[in-house]
């Protein structure tokens, strides 16, 4: 069968940042894709804004290994970034993540994004001028509803072939825009899995000639942005909860809510204007089924005996969602305390 392929991500040091990857093949033809049995690897953090001309190699060390969906005995290499010193890169926001609490925080995030042709319009918007208004978009079917369905349906498989906790898709507002979502047990592995299926949507995005942008407002005007909304759970909220509970932990959020903006995506002050379901980043605000809410408490919460989860609106598309599990977790340790 021959060695194994593996082709090595991570994320670089970038404002906004983007995916990098990198391929080797495995020098052991034994290698079944265990973690422990993947080798540390490097790259040239100089043209990744990672590291100076001088001082220019960063390690890449693995740390979550997915079947690749596109080739037998192939594995995708979801990575850390170090210093050839051994300490975590100040870029390496994963390792940022409480490894003794992250196991009982659940993540569902919901990951929007617009796809542009070369031209940087949206698919399905005529060439110097607009469709027609939003509101036959939205989970639309159709001719001139919905575009580029083929690529989403094989994103869709290609995360189920390599093991994401890709749940479900849907057509967005806007035209040309959709949504995934991705659920994970667990903080790291919700925030790993949804980087690999990012990795995934600009993979095939090469094939059909077409921009999936994070963006979360690239079009101006009437036109609905991009989020990335964070459902999270942890033990005492799924088993115990109750509505004054709910109540207080989401007014515990209030006083973090300029740091948790600070982290929550760049460009976020384009899309967070109280409109178009959106909450004013000046302001925060919770609320139950509310979709201009900070925080919205959904049905499920509200009509289970006020257990379940909590949806954060605020993070934009372009989000890191190593950052943004780490300051929901943050919050809410201090939150719960005050609210029990």
């Amino acid at each position: 069968m021959g060695n194994a392929r593996l082709d090595y991500i991570w994320l670089d040091g970038y404002e906004v940042v983007n995916i990098r990857t990198k391929a080797q093949i495995h020098p052991d033809s034994a290698y079944t894709g265990a973690l422990e049995d993947t080798p540390n690897w490097g790259f040239d953090g100089s043209s990744t804004q990672q590291a100076e001309g001088h001082d220019s190699d960063c390690i890449l060390k693995p740390a979550r290994v997915y079947p690749n969906p596109f080739r037998s005995n192939a594995y995708l290499v979801l990575c850390e970034v170090f210093h050839r010193d051994g300490t975590p890169h100040e870029t390496n926001t994963r390792h940022k993540i409480d490894r003794d609490r992250e196991a009982e925080f659940w993540f569902g995030f919901e990951q929007e994004y617009i796809l542009l042709t070369s031209n940087g319009r949206p698919v399905g918007f005529p060439d110097g001028g607009f469709p027609e208004p939003q509101g036959p978009y939205y989970c639309a079917v159709g001719a001139h509803r919905v575009e580029a369905r083929e690529m989403i349906d094989e994103h869709w498989d290609a995360c189920l072939e390599a093991d994401l906790g890709v749940t479900g898709i849907n057509a967005e507002v806007m035209l040309g825009q959709w949504e995934f979502q991705c659920f994970g047990k667990g903080a790291l592995r919700a925030a790993d899995d949804l980087i690999v299926a990012r990795f995934l949507l600009h993979l095939i995005s090469e094939k059909y000639n077409l921009i999936a942008t994070l963006d979360p407002k690239p079009i101006s005007g009437d036109w609905n942005g991009s989020g990335m909304h964070a459902n999270f759970s942890f033990d005492y909220l799924r088993d115990t909860g109750g509505k004054e509970y709910v109540e207080a932990l989401c007014e515990g959020f209030r006083p973090f809510h300029q740091e948790h903006i600070a982290v929550y995506g760049a460009g976020n002050e384009r899309r967070l204007t109280g409109s178009h379901e959106t909450a004013s980043i000046d302001q925060f605000s919770f609320g139950a089924s509310n979709r201009g809410a900070s925080i919205r408490i959904p049905l499920y919460t509200s009509t289970h005996d006020w257990k379940g989860y909590l949806e954060d609106r605020r993070p934009a598309s372009d989000a890191d969602p190593y950052l943004v599990v780490d300051r929901i977790m943050r919050t809410v340790s201090i939150a719960h305390e005050k609210a029990v």
